[in-house]
């Protein structure tokens, strides 16, 4: 299992959101938490949802 792969520490605020970062999206979390290098920006979307569901969406940008 790749940390990317572990799901948000219970208790926590988290903020998710993606980053570009060339061609790539990459989903990202105010916990430090990030997911790999997607070229499909929806996919990193649900990565970022995946990571915490209940999470609060961070502004696009």
């Amino acid at each position: 299992m790749l940390p990317s792969d572990l799901p948000a520490p219970a208790g926590a605020l988290h903020r998710t959101g993606t980053a570009e970062r060339g061609s790539f999206a990459v989903a990202r979390c105010s916990c430090g938490w990030s997911g790999p290098a997607r070229r499909s920006r929806e996919r990193a979307r649900s990565d970022a949802r995946a990571h915490s569901p209940e999470a609060v969406p961070l502004p696009e940008g």
